[in-house]
């Protein structure tokens, strides 16, 4: 029974409305009370793009860090060592948490500021232990649940020196230890929890085209890339997460720290694609394949124990295997999924290829285009940049393709979007609180709901949208059972006005 309708398009649609200085008006009110009750709602953000702090309280650094200083010329000339400064001012940036009534915050451990040499057989940093502690704290304290990813793309930069990091098997048991660290020492107050973030860019992205750290792939890919190989690292990568991931989720299900409402998943982050044209075969079959590479190469091992078939076909035996002992551990090794969505794409199957420049890309035979074959745009609306286009169409049918092919699991929008047609979707996280370091684009992209002022003392100002949340978010006084039976009929209410 459908009984989650386009409210995640409503409100994905008034949150954009408002970053643009627009309203939207409804026939009903919609607020907190109009989703369904315990639905949560919270900001994200991640340790390299916030912290700073980069050589104090005995961090070492992460590959990040050097990317940024070796290759400042790939990242805008801008760097995290100061960011936006929150390992100093967390205090005062979880108040604006509070000031928005959000529920949850998302952040991220900085393995190098807990694990210096990135091994537990090191020794362990205390001070970076407290600085989580204290930051997990002050959060409940306010009244906000903290949900903790393990791993955003910032392994300790002497794990890279010594064996390649993802790129070796070795890197398995090391997330393993570090993930149970953080389980020990932070499990008794967190209950949700995310192994990685983004799999998909952090292996497409590092390995296959060299716009992130690590910035490796084929010469010809990317001239900037001193080293790498498109066609097979990749995969490698990938590889090696997925079973650092089941090794993580072994570790969490057998700690004692852990509450029986304890829950971990792993966050993925789809581009919608629709059909170039619409008539065309080819072209809906490329929409499969694309789905397939940014869905099924991750979720697929999660659920069936193995990688898609047409990612094992047009890969071939550059794509590593897994054992049956190995797809047994990967399999349901997940309370949730998380979902980040942005953007959708037109997709042409690709006609031709050069056999001799392999890469991951090219082996998915795909063309995206921001424009279809009549030439119309997958939407008018789009960020300065051109890249990020705004489709709410996009996230209803990301969520019914889960929900259809993978067993309709449970679902939290990690970064930008909501709930649909019986999904089990149960929060919303939007990306991000402030204004921070966007990776290969530095501090060029704003996306917080707080304006950061990067010539003032990195000052905050509570933008449109923020003061939007305030609003929408508002509670009763005291919420009583009756004010319960308010919200699911407020709830089923506010279906109608969809």
């Amino acid at each position: 029974m459908n009984t989650k309708l386009a409210l995640v398009v409503t409100l994905f649609l008034a949150s954009c409305a408002v970053s643009k200085g627009r309203f939207l008006s409804f026939s009903k009110q919609l607020d907190r009370y109009s989703f369904p009750p315990n639905f949560s709602f919270g900001v994200g953000s991640s340790a390299y793009q916030y912290e700073g702090a980069f050589a104090e309280g005995g961090r070492t650094q992460s590959t990040w860090d050097n990317f940024t200083h070796a290759y400042p010329e790939r990242t805008n000339m801008d760097n995290g060592d100061i960011a936006v400064d929150f390992y100093h001012r967390y205090k005062d940036d979880i108040k604006l948490i509070k000031e928005m009534n959000m529920d949850t915050f998302r952040f991220s451990i900085s393995w190098s500021r807990i694990l210096p040499s990135g091994k537990v057989s090191d020794g362990v940093n205390s001070e970076g232990i407290q600085f989580y502690k204290n930051l997990i704290d002050e959060l409940i304290n306010n009244g906000i649940k903290p949900f903790v990813t393990i791993y955003h793309w910032d392994i300790p930069q002497v794990l890279e020196d010594e064996y390649g990091g993802f790129l070796s098997p070795r890197i398995i048991d090391e997330f393993r230890n570090f993930a149970k660290l953080c389980f020990q020492e932070f499990g008794d107050k967190v209950d949700m929890w995310i192994t990685f973030n983004e799999p998909y860019i952090y292996s497409v992205a590092g390995y296959d085209k060299g716009t992130k750290a690590m910035g490796r792939c084929s010469k010809w890919v990317n001239s900037l890339c001193v080293a790498g190989d498109s066609s097979t690292e990749p995969y490698l990568v990938s590889h090696h997460l997925l079973l650092a991931h089941a090794a993580a989720v072994e570790e969490f299900r057998n700690c004692d720290k852990i509450s029986q409402d304890g829950k971990i998943g792993m966050v993925l982050s789809p581009v919608w694609a629709e059909p170039y044209d619409v008539a065309s075969h080819a072209d809906k079959e490329a929409v499969a394949r694309s789905l397939a590479s940014y869905v099924g190469w991750h979720l697929d091992p999660l659920v069936f124990g193995d990688y898609p078939e047409t990612i094992k076909n047009n890969a071939g035996n550059r794509l590593p295997s897994f054992t049956k002992e190995q797809s047994e551990s990967i399999k349901n090794s997940f309370d949730f999924i998380g979902i980040n969505y942005y953007t959708a794409r037109f997709v042409a199957h690709q006609l031709h290829r050069d056999p001799t420049r392999l890469s991951f890309s090219t082996d998915q035979h795909l063309e995206y285009k921001v424009t279809n074959c009549n030439g119309d745009y997958i939407s008018s609306e789009s960020d300065g940049s051109k890249l990020l286009y705004t489709y709410p169409e996009g996230i209803r049918k990301i969520l019914n393709y889960v929900k259809d092919k993978y067993n309709n699991p449970t679902i939290y929008i990690t970064e930008n979007a909501i709930t649909v047609d019986g999904c089990d979707v149960r929060g919303y996280s939007a990306w991000s609180l402030l204004d921070n370091f966007e990776w290969e684009r530095g501090y060029t992209m704003r996306f917080g709901l707080h304006y950061v002022d990067y010539a003032d003392d990195l000052k905050r100002y509570a933008k449109d949208s923020a003061k939007w949340f305030k609003k929408f978010l508002e509670r009763s006084e005291q919420f009583t059972p009756l004010d319960l039976f308010k919200s699911t009929k407020k709830w089923w209410s506010a279906l109608q006005m969809i």
